[in-house]
């Protein structure tokens, strides 16, 4: 029997690069992302590099509560119990550069889009999920370098990616006697992902990699590995961590 692994934010960067590492294994892949077209297009681009790849996409906002019935009605359509969940949807306030001169409803307006793109897409995910995963299955969050550095602006990103691993700890205990792992990626610079959108200036991303102890950017299908990792018998014994992967420009503690 397949492993049937639900990759959320899999229309573009290290939710893609995730969606195919999996795929090269001849798992069943369900990726989940917003936007309808871009998703496709993905599982396209997936379909045409992993022969056979056995790919299914479904739009959904994971933001939305209701998206987690529609996702379990899903489920019990493909017929198989979820092996892992991996998530990786979320996004930066496109305003969270400047913090100087908002008001204070602005400023929470940022901080609840940040809440509902970083924590509440991981949430519903999960939670909706959980009825239908097979015990000795993983889940992978996927958090940020500024939950311990902070964000720029206001600090909503980071403080939102930071609320993610006290969540992981409880589901770690919550799932462990199921046989169920839970963690936490925390990834620094990352090329060639939508994170920044239009908004990383070509000197910030120099002083990016500058920041690293390796002087160069991290790869989304390095990332991937990672979560693939995790996700295999191999790592079935980690759990309940937060593991870096930046280069070296925040040390682990």
């Amino acid at each position: 029997m397949p492993r049937l692994i639900v990759v959320t934010g899999a229309s573009a960067g290290i939710g893609k690069a995730s969606a195919k590492r999996f795929a090269e294994n001849t798992d069943k892949v369900l990726l989940i992302a917003r936007g309808r077209d871009r998703l496709t297009r993905a599982a396209e681009e997936i379909a045409s590099s992993v022969p056979g790849a056995d790919l299914e996409p479904l739009a959904l906002d994971m933001s939305d509560a209701e998206s987690a019935q529609t996702l379990q009605n899903h489920i019990r359509s493909i017929g198989l119990p979820v092996n892992s969940v991996v998530c990786c949807a979320g996004s930066v306030p496109r305003s969270e550069d400047e913090a100087e001169g908002k008001d204070v409803r602005t400023v929470l307006t940022e901080w609840q889009e940040a809440y509902e793109a970083n924590v509440l897409t991981s949430v519903i995910a999960v939670e909706g999920l959980l009825p239908h995963m097979a015990d000795g299955g993983s889940i992978v969050l996927y958090s940020s370098i500024a939950a311990y550095r902070g964000s720029r602006g206001t600090g909503g990103y980071g403080a939102a990616k930071a609320a993610l691993h006290s969540y992981v700890h409880s589901l770690a205990t919550r799932l462990g006697p199921r046989g169920i792992s839970a963690n936490v990626i925390a990834p620094g610079y990352i090329a060639g992902t939508d994170l920044f959108g239009d908004g990383l200036s070509a000197a910030r991303e120099t002083m990016l990699v500058r920041q690293t102890a390796l002087r160069r950017a991290g790869d989304p299908a390095e990332v991937a590995e990672l979560g693939f990792y995790l996700c295999s018998p191999a790592g079935g014994y980690v759990t309940s961590q937060i593991l870096q992967i930046n280069g070296g420009s925040y040390h682990g503690v």
